[in-house]
């Protein structure tokens, strides 16, 4: 009688955490959802490659955090020296942006002022539209960037950290508008690019045309880990 009710009990005990793992579990309503970042616990912190130079690195510090605006995910982007320099604020609903952060000439963290907030397309034929506006990073140029993307495949097949990954293509418009305010003149640059996300990862790679930009994901490293890596 004592081992039935015994394992009557751990049965009870294990499907009631089951329960409350599935009830807590953080869904977005986004189609795009299952390529987009996983939502953990604890930051992990993404080591990107530069494939053109071999030397230079991008890391990504990637973690998820709950406030009065519900679940979203952060995306903070350092220099291969560890210097901070954006920071986007992703919400899990939607996938779109609710804040970006830039470090300015200063080094000081700044609020960019947001005014387009799609990043990720709900459909193959949606083209979503980020704006943003910041201070630069040299003088006192402010900068729009307008970044435009569409899908262009969610059925490439791509190597990420040595296993083949199901990715979804996007290409990328990016639009520089630099403005001095004193001088009261603009420049604008463009770049065309193609963005690669893999299921349950997020982002994998990202190359520009003409063979000039290219980054890929190396590895994926733990808070501890990053931590040790960038003490001097």
């Amino acid at each position: 009688m004592y081992k039935k009710t015994h394992l009557f009990f751990w049965f009870f005990l294990t499907v009631l955490l089951l329960s409350a793992c599935a009830s807590n579990e953080i869904k977005s309503k986004h189609p795009a959802a299952r390529f987009f970042y996983p939502i953990l616990d604890e930051p992990k912190i993404y080591v990107y490659r530069d494939m053109i130079g071999g030397l230079e690195e991008q890391f990504h510090r990637v973690y998820a955090v709950k406030d009065h605006l519900g679940y979203h995910v952060v995306v903070e982007r350092y220099a291969s020296d560890g210097r901070i320099l954006e920071a986007l604020n992703f919400n899990v609903d939607s996938l779109d942006i609710q804040d970006h952060m830039v470090v300015n000439r200063n080094q000081k963290k700044t609020q960019a002022a947001v005014y387009k907030t799609t990043y990720f397309p709900w459909k193959g034929s949606d083209e979503t539209w980020f704006a943003t506006k910041f201070e630069g990073v040299l003088d006192s140029t402010l900068i729009l960037q307008e970044l435009k993307r569409k899908q262009d495949s969610d059925h490439v097949f791509i190597e990420v950290m040595g296993a083949e990954r199901q990715c979804i293509k996007y290409r990328d418009l990016t639009k520089f508008t630099l403005i001095n305010p004193f001088a009261k003149t603009e420049k604008k640059l463009e770049i065309v690019s193609s963005t690669y996300y893999a299921e349950g990862v997020g982002l994998v790679e990202w190359k520009g045309s003409g063979n000039k930009v290219h980054f890929r994901l190396e590895q994926i490293m733990d808070q501890s880990e990053w931590v040790k890596f960038i003490r001097p």
